[in-house]
């Protein structure tokens, strides 16, 4: 007949005189595996840009710093006597509030700048970078101390005891650097070797004692702290010693010339030779870590310890050898700060809580050396900066502790960082993307 047959929706357009099928029917046909056939599964999609950002551990860390500054500036305005006094009449001017808020943060972290980079105030450019110099000095110790930390965190050891391990190395070096009348360079050097055998020996302590009877090493290590500085407390106070001839002090005699480590840029700048032993304390870390076989070891025994044992590494001296190389770095720290930074003489408090503090720094850094050895440049900013902020603001240096403590807090959260940001959207999306159907082909 001639006459027109309805359109079926399940086929193609029939003006269009080819009848050609529409993908319903066959499309499923298509799809399903034909005999013989296996599933195809497609490739997952690919995370976008904001979703990789989103989960970097770097964004987390810049995010970390952002809030913990943040906090340390509503303490800032909190804290203001403008502030306060505007805020008692806030309804009625509300400018004068803010106004007073933006001068209080600005004029803070602008004293932390000058005190910690560059002085704008100053008459020319070699004096403006002195405040850089003091912060690169402040940091020395402290990125010594923190790699000793981040290198026992790769092999899976909280290592908490970079103070006893700095006391230690301390009075080794200062008892070489005091004691002793030796020629310039050879003096030195024996110093700093004793620093970092006198390091190594309570960090070894450490891996022999949990190798050996499986004691963990955060009661160790906290032990040993108390033990370091009695100890150290101790010698101060003996004769014949480590205290100084002819005095009732607790502390011992000043470091000899020839054992001081020099200025780099001359007397006119703190900063000393310890900077540039600590800069190669990194390379050497980072190839140690990256580029030889005992990293390896380190960072398998670090993700795995029991499948490292099956695969043949010794976990035991693995523990050691990390103790070892973590204290001689720890010692490093106490062997500048006493023969470059408090050339006076050794006391008890010589380590300055740089120590604990290198705990932040490491976690900071991820437990990468040049990681660490940003953070410890931050760490040393804030340090000197801090000062610059109490002296030109008026603004209390327990703030700026406040600040790194906000900062660890958050990097140790890092869903929470990513929460407050709405940084857990973009990887949503993708895990969602990631988990389409699978399609089956022939």
């Amino acid at each position: 007949m001639s006459g027109s047959t309805p359109t079926d929706p399940g086929r193609g357009d029939a003006a269009d005189g080819t009848g050609t099928a529409a993908p319903a029917a066959e499309a499923a046909a298509a799809a399903a595996p034909a005999s013989g056939g296996r599933p195809v599964v497609p490739p997952r999609a690919e995370p976008t840009l904001l979703s990789r950002i989103s989960q970097s551990s770097v964004t987390v860390t810049v995010l970390a710093l952002v809030l913990g500054l943040v906090a340390g500036g509503i303490l800032i305005a909190v804290t203001n006597s403008q502030v306060q006094a505007t805020a008692g009449y806030f309804f009625a001017r509300p400018t004068d509030f803010f106004a007073a808020v933006w001068q209080a943060v600005a004029g803070g972290y602008g004293a932390l700048f000058q005190g910690s980079v560059y002085n704008i105030n100053r008459p020319d450019f070699l004096s403006g970078i002195r405040p850089l110099m003091d912060t690169l000095t402040f940091a020395t110790p402290l990125i010594a101390a923190a790699l000793g930390v981040g290198l026992a965190f790769r092999v899976g050891l909280f290592n908490i005891g970079g103070r006893g391990q700095m006391l230690i190395a301390a009075a080794a070096a200062g008892w070489v650097g005091s004691t002793m009348n030796l020629p310039w360079g050879l003096h030195m050097i024996l110093a700093v070797v004793a620093g970092l055998i006198g390091g190594a020996v309570w960090g070894g302590l450490v891996g022999f004692l949990k190798a050996r009877t499986g004691a963990h090493e955060v009661i160790l290590t906290i032990m040993l702290n108390y033990i370091a500085f009695y100890l150290l407390a101790f010698l101060l106070r003996t004769p014949g010693l480590l205290q100084a001839p002819d005095s009732s002090n607790p502390k011992s005699g000043p470091m000899a010339d020839t054992a001081v480590f020099p200025k780099i840029l001359g007397d006119r700048y703190n900063l000393h030779f310890g900077f540039i032993l600590v800069i190669l304390a990194t390379i050497f870390v980072w190839w140690l870590l990256n580029r030889s076989a005992l990293g390896f070891r380190f960072r398998a025994v670090g993700e795995n310890p029991e499948a490292s044992r099956v695969a043949g590494i010794n976990v035991n001296n693995v523990y050691i050898y990390a103790m070892l190389l973590a204290g001689a770095l720890a010692g490093l720290g106490g062997a500048s700060q006493v023969l470059g930074s408090v050339t006076s003489g050794v006391t008890s408090g010589i380590d300055a809580g740089i120590g604990f503090d290198a705990i932040t720094v490491a976690l900071l850094g991820r437990s990468r050396p040049w990681g660490i050895f940003a953070a410890g440049v931050l760490f040393g900013a804030l340090k000197a900066g801090s000062f610059s902020m109490q002296a030109a603001q008026g603004i209390p240096i327990d703030i700026v502790t406040v600040v790194q403590a906000v900062v660890v807090l958050m990097i140790a959260a890092p869903p929470l960082v990513r929460s407050i940001f709405f940084l857990n959207r973009p990887a949503r999306r993708a895990a969602a993307a990631s988990r389409l159907p699978e399609v089956s082909a022939k």
